[in-house]
Formats: structure tokens, sequence, C-alpha cells
């Protein structure tokens, strides 16, 4: 099976941002508040996937210093994090159950090269049987650092908040609510999420909130 489209620069996100404009005016509205629309191209392998598990439920600057302790320690691979016990990622600022997410990942054996030819759904199902990874963190990964065009993460609050400004909602849609939206966006799902998260950023500018 194909992989389909892969974003790889700024013309790949502009052609469909575009599209998205074309098909739908509350999209194009929106392109035009907030402008040219970020690639985002992130890494992929093991340690982006590492850095995501780090980075859950803590403050940007909690994420940052964690993940600076273990590049400190070396601790960025599958090898060297297997080398470490659990209380030793402890000892550099993980939590139990992040010590615990980061073994299981550096033990299951992912082949981070084969994923960059892996169907979308096999992606997403690869990633999300590791304990610790959820279908946010793994549809994220495929959205940014494999570049897959047609992959949204409807779980994200960020995007269900724009949905619900965009689109002039009485609230903010569910998973499965904006899962079915996003039906409408495909083959570009993914820029269409890079726009909702440029307009989030942009509407909470706008009202003076960040």
């Amino acid at each position: 099976m194909s992989v389909g489209r892969i974003v790889e620069t700024d013309a790949d996100v502009a052609e469909g941002a575009a599209w998205l404009a074309a098909r739908d005016p509350r999209l194009a509205t929106a392109l035009a508040a907030c402008g040219p629309l970020p690639l985002r191209r992130k890494p992929d392998g093991f340690a982006e996937l590492l850095s995501a598990i780090v980075s859950q439920q803590v403050s940007v600057a909690s994420a940052r210093a964690l993940w600076a302790n273990l590049e400190t320690a070396g601790v960025t691979t599958p090898e060297t994090v297997l080398r470490h016990s659990q209380d030793d990622l402890r000892t550099l600022g993980l939590s139990r159950q992040k010590a615990r997410y980061a073994h299981a990942l550096a033990d299951a054996g992912i082949d981070y090269d084969a994923l960059r030819h892996t169907p979308d759904a096999e992606v997403i199902k690869t990633l999300t049987a590791v304990t610790g990874i959820g279908v946010w963190t793994a549809e994220i990964y495929a959205m940014f650092s494999l570049g897959r065009a047609d992959v949204f993460a409807p779980g994200d609050l960020a995007l269900q908040e724009a949905a619900k400004a965009i689109y002039d909602l009485p609230e903010r849609p569910t998973e499965r609510a904006l899962r079915a939206m996003a039906e409408d966006w495909s083959p570009w799902r993914a820029v269409a999420a890079r726009l909702f998260f440029t307009y989030y950023r942009h509407i909470k500018q706008r009202d003076g909130i960040i």
C-alpha cells in the first residue's frame, strides 16, 4: 500500500492550504486571518517519541528541563535507556510512570526507517501498541515527524477549540465529531491541522491570552 503524499516543503503546505481554502469558505477565512502556515516538520525516530513521552502532562519549561537531563546523561537511544534501570531514570527527573514508558518504548524494537514507508493506519497501530503512546502522540508523530499529509489529531484540545471558532459551533466538538468533520479535508488533513493550530494561536493572541 502507498503511504500517500508526504509534506516535505513549505510549497507542499501552501498547496494543501490552497486546496482547503478553495473547498471551504470558512477555512479560506481562517487562512486569510493567520497567513502562511508553518511547515512544522520534526525529526523522526526513537528520540522524538521519547521526547513526546517526557513532555506528557508537564509544562513546556519542565519538558525542556527533563529532556536536557536525558541529553546530558546521553540517555536518548534505546540502548542507553535500557542500560539504565527505571530507578536510574527517575534520578534524571522522570516519574515512575514515564520511566516505565521509556523502557517500554526502548524495548519495543520499532523499525523507525520502515515506518517511513508504512501506511498511516499501520503507523498508528504500531506506535499505540507501545505502553505510554496514545493515539494523539502517534498521530502527531505521523503528521510532523513522518510528514503524512492526510493524518489529523482530533483529540487535541487546540484543534477542537479552533474548529469551534472557525465553524462558530456552540461548543467544542468531541474527538469523535472532529474526526468525522476532518474527513472533508482529506487528502490534506495534516495541513488542516496546521491551519487549526495556527488559528488557535491567532485567536489566543487576539484575545490577549498569550
